[in-house]
């Protein structure tokens, strides 16, 4: 059974296969495709959808426990294709 994690955008439970985690680097959101950067991480479905509503609810600076402004524009460009 894979574990179990909660997507920040739509705050649906799903698989952990089956969403994107993603940690804060220096100020910009990086993609761990992985799962194995160091740091603190967040979990994403990944679409267009779930990562509007995790920008408009401010979700990536709560779920990473940062400050600072963070870098979108990587994760966007990767969701839309």
């Amino acid at each position: 059974m894979d574990p179990v994690r909660t997507c920040i955008g739509c705050r649906m439970r799903a698989e952990r296969s089956s969403l994107l985690r993603v940690v804060a680097r220096e100020s910009e959101l990086v993609v761990d495709e992985t799962a194995s950067l160091p740091g603190r991480g967040a979990w994403l479905h990944p679409t267009v959808a779930c990562f509007d509503r995790a920008v408009k609810r401010k979700a990536f600076g709560r779920a990473l426990r940062v400050t600072m402004a963070l870098d979108t524009r990587t994760l966007e460009n990767r969701l839309n294709g």
